[in-house]
């Protein structure tokens, strides 16, 4: 990769950050009165949506990429499909297709955003299509990312992970949509992929919970996508919710993630957990309710479960509804992908301020926990997924990963589309965490 793309890289996640802290509290307003009134958006054909296969196409409209707000000369193909939502029923979703001007249509990347939000106005696609808003800059920020992509000839394929209701952190959604958007994708006849392309997986942060469901969902839930898959990337994973929880509680910039937990498991989910929310947790709540990652950090520092909860509810697996959502969006109960990954990881949380290590969870790179991160990948060795490649970073930070793994990363995918043996680090990757479910708190 050359130098100066890693450069390019470094100045996209500065920028990334610089938005976040930058973005006043919980700047969190409704969608824009331009992404409510898109109709593209909305499915409005006489049949049930039941009635379709996941996958299938339901409209299709081309455009152009837009940056920053502006069009640029680059063709769009955005498709809604039909998939399918955290709680099993069906719903529509939308992709972006973006071709290379240099490549064919045999290879590309199912790239999976880090735009972390609870606001639809927010995803790729609604970026893409030229209405911005804070949380939007974020896709736009990645445009560094996907730019190597395209110059060496893959297509992309960018879905919107968290679905049109925007429920944050609901991985096994992120999962099937990203899936479903795939097969979308190779369906259509407009975006010149088909049946025979291959498909490389990857994301970072965000885009890495979609990117590790997909990996995991695919030889069940979608098959005919999973034999599609030459291997998968990502980096800064969410493995297990509740551990990260305890990790990012009272940290100076990501505990602001706790409340978007919190308002995300309950929408993803379908659960009310502001029955047990102090008056300043209702607060927050309100606050962020359709608020992105852009408002959230860095503007609660400190910020506790307890300071969010009333009294008798201050172990948070005290909540049942609330404790159920986060087992089942563990990985660690996830089945073992069937595809090589390669899987990195910060340690250097300290810098992001993220003070803590809990007993049995340990540090992270400021909101991820890198123990967890490690026994999922020492768990896909032992179920059969071997090779992975596991690389950690002691020194870096959630917001300092990126820089050294993308590059890496285009590097690994680039091999496996050449069908080069993938490398593996089982039998070397230090032990990790315990994953098993969490257990309801004890009753007095």
């Amino acid at each position: 990769m050359p130098k100066h793309t890693s450069r390019l890289l470094a100045v996209a996640v500065t920028a990334a950050l610089s938005l976040a802290v930058a973005a006043g509290p919980a700047a969190a307003a409704g969608p824009s009165a331009a992404a409510a009134g898109d109709r593209f958006y909305t499915y409005d054909g006489s049949a049930p949506l039941a009635s379709f296969a996941p996958g299938t196409v339901l409209k299709t409209r081309t455009l152009q990429y837009h940056l920053l707000g502006l069009p640029t000369p680059v063709k769009a193909i955005q498709l809604l499909y039909r998939t399918t939502d955290a709680q099993g029923r069906p719903s529509a979703n939308v992709t972006t297709v973006v071709r290379s001007l240099t490549g064919d249509g045999s290879k590309a990347v199912s790239y999976q955003s880090f735009y972390d939000s609870l606001n639809p106005a927010d995803g790729p696609s609604r970026a893409i299509a030229g209405d911005l808003s804070l949380g939007g800059l974020i896709p736009n920020v990645e445009a560094v990312f996907l730019v190597p992509l395209l110059a060496q000839g893959y297509n992309l394929v960018i879905p919107d992970t968290e679905g049109q209701t925007a429920d944050f952190a609901a991985g096994p959604e992120y999962g099937t949509t990203t899936l479903d958007s795939i097969r979308a994708a190779t369906g259509s006849a407009a975006t010149g992929l088909d049946a025979d392309t291959s498909f490389g997986l990857m994301g970072y942060s965000g885009g890495a919970i979609a990117t590790n469901w997909a990996a995991a969902l695919a030889p069940g839930y979608a098959p005919d996508v999973n034999r599609k898959l030459v291997g998968y990337t990502e980096g800064g994973l969410l493995v297990d919710p509740a551990h990260n929880l305890k990790y990012v509680d009272g940290s100076l910039a990501w505990s602001g993630v706790i409340p978007m937990a919190v308002i995300g498991v309950s929408r993803s989910f379908g659960i009310d957990l502001k029955p047990y929310l102090s008056d300043y947790g209702l607060t927050v709540y309100q606050q962020l309710e359709h608020g992105s990652i852009t408002d959230a950090v860095g503007h609660y520092p400190g910020l506790t479960w307890k300071k969010m909860a009333k009294p008798q509810y201050a172990d948070p697996n005290s909540v049942p509804a609330f404790l159920a959502a986060v087992n089942r969006i563990n990985l660690g109960s996830a089945p073992t992908p069937t595809v090589p990954g390669y899987i990195a990881q910060g340690n250097g949380g300290v810098l992001e301020g993220t003070f803590g290590s809990p007993a049995g969870i340990g540090t992270g790179d400021g909101v991820m926990v890198a123990g967890d991160v490690r026994a999922l990948a020492r768990q896909y060795c032992a179920t059969g997924n071997d090779p992975v490649k596991y690389q950690q970073f002691d020194l870096l930070s959630h917001v300092g990963v990126p820089v050294v793994w993308a590059p890496q990363a285009l590097g690994w995918l680039n091999d496996r589309f050449a069908g080069r043996t993938a490398p593996s680090d089982c039998g070397h990757i230090p032990a990790g965490n315990v994953l098993t479910p969490e257990l309801p708190a004890p009753t007095s």
